[in-house]
């Protein structure tokens, strides 16, 4: 079954990529594509794509207030950033809101596909600048008394396997999943089950709360 995509990008050549990505691509069908968060907001809860590419600096509502008002009453629409913002301010904002992953616009075409497919399948995708700022920030905070997070965490870690404690640290890293297969010599398929185990051990929802957890926040 194809995974169901909105975009919503004020920038008419931005959309209008993001739009042949999508329409060229197999296994990937374009539900709608929008210049507003005011028409998100009206048009994507009748539509319920699987995932919705979302810009945070949009002329009217931005797109982090779009995710925010969204996402209570649609919790099965995965909501994914889409934008050329790194300040860690915008990151955690957008994530707060409720935003499922956080991907920059440079990001390559074969990259932003495969994040899709990646949030559609239960991840977190971020880009790596993005996955390590939250790392950073997480390390980063007071009253973080053990510099060992594995063994400080212990309520939270014992149910894992020795191998998922393993991914679980390159996920800390801003590792991506085909990295993880690549160092740990097991396929990306793999690398996804163990996440979804984790997400599932650890009763968390994506890649932040699983650092979050894993940093004994």
């Amino acid at each position: 079954m194809a995974i169901t995509v909105c975009i919503v990008d004020d920038t008419n050549d931005i959309r209008h990529a993001l739009e042949e990505i999508v329409r060229l691509s197999d296994d990937y069908e374009l539900l709608g594509s929008f210049a507003s968060g005011e028409m998100a907001l009206e048009k994507i809860p009748a539509l319920q794509p699987n995932v919705v590419l979302m810009d945070i600096n949009l002329g009217g509502i931005s797109g982090i207030e779009c995710v925010r008002q969204l996402k209570p009453a649609n919790p099965d629409v995965l909501f994914m950033m889409c934008t050329v913002y790194e300040e860690d301010e915008k990151i955690f904002e957008a994530l707060s809101a409720g935003a499922n992953g956080y991907i920059l616009k440079k990001t390559s075409p074969a990259k932003l596909l495969e994040s899709i497919r990646e949030l559609s399948e239960g991840g977190a995708p971020m880009s790596s600048q993005i996955a390590r700022k939250v790392v950073t920030a997480f390390q980063n905070r007071p009253n973080q008394t053990d510099t060992n997070p594995l063994t400080g965490n212990e309520k939270n870690l014992g149910v894992l396997s020795n191998r998922e404690k393993e991914i679980l640290e390159l996920l800390a890293k801003g590792l991506l999943y085909k990295e993880i297969s690549g160092q740990l010599f097991i396929s990306q398929e793999t690398v996804r089950k163990h996440v979804y185990h984790i997400y599932e051990k650890l009763h968390v929802n994506n890649r932040v709360e699983a650092v979050n957890k894993f940093f004994g926040r």
